[in-house]
């Protein structure tokens, strides 16, 4: 009976995390922090870069994942770990398109926490190297 529970409680606790997804809170916050400036439908605004149909591809390298939790936007947000963890999910599953992976794997409130304590200053420069060096790589395999 004692190893039914603590199954039981290994299971029940699994899927209660993996249920503390919220993408209506995380579409809240979004439209609440984010859409200002990247607009309701991620195509950006100005100068600021588009999401729609191209932020998937920031997935496909470490250097990429840790830059959209490190653009100041985000590490600076008022939010915590786990709610822009989840917005930066809802992000990417509403915006990526053809350009996200299927087999994505989700930020989760931790990994934002190491991420965002180091800001950075300069995005533009470190946005194009980045996609530079994606192109080069997706070049190489395609060859």
């Amino acid at each position: 009976m004692r190893v039914f529970g603590l199954l039981a409680s290994m299971l029940f606790g699994a899927s209660a995390v993996a249920s503390d997804y919220n993408a209506a809170r995380a579409h809240y916050h979004y439209q609440m922090f984010c859409q200002g400036c990247h607009t309701p439908d991620g195509t950006g605004a100005g100068s600021v870069p588009r999401m729609k149909d191209h932020v998937g591809i920031f997935l496909n390298s470490e250097r990429g994942r840790a830059y959209l939790v490190q653009v100041p936007g985000s590490a600076t947000s008022v939010l915590s770990d786990d709610h822009l963890a989840e917005v930066l999910n809802w992000i990417i599953e509403a915006f990526a398109g053809d350009s996200l992976d299927p087999e994505f794997k989700r930020y989760r409130g931790d990994e934002v926490g190491v991420l965002r304590a180091s800001p950075l200053n300069e995005t533009v420069n470190l946005r194009a190297a980045i996609l530079a060096e994606l192109a080069a790589e997706q070049g190489a395999t395609a060859r």
